[in-house]
């Protein structure tokens, strides 16, 4: 199981790829195969079939996941890409930092 930087919800930017300079929000994080869902980042189109009775078929836009080598976070205080920094605090708690203006992430 990897360990990675990169949580639920965080804003990142598309390093390299078809996407590369967009910004979005991490949807979902996947450990185990090193790969993020971002909010309108890597859009696939789907043919999908009618599964159920009165669902929609047809070709729908999703998400599909990128590799989370290829995003990296966006510090919310100073809008700058960077990578996470670990800082403790005095109760022992462990906190990710921007390294760029030390701000808590």
């Amino acid at each position: 199981m990897n360990k990675m930087s990169i949580r639920k919800d965080d804003t990142v930017i598309v390093l390299s790829g078809k996407d590369k300079g967009k910004q979005g929000k991490v949807l979902a994080v996947m450990p185990k195969d090193g790969k993020v869902i971002v909010e309108k980042i890597n859009v696939v189109s789907r043919h999908t079939k009618p599964r159920k009775q009165g669902e929609e078929g047809g070709i729908l836009q999703k998400e599909a996941p990128l590799y989370a080598s290829k995003v990296q976070r966006v510090c919310p205080k100073c809008n700058k890409p960077t990578r996470p920094a670990h800082k403790l605090l005095a109760d022992g708690k462990k906190v990710r930092v921007c390294k760029k203006c030390g701000a808590e992430i």
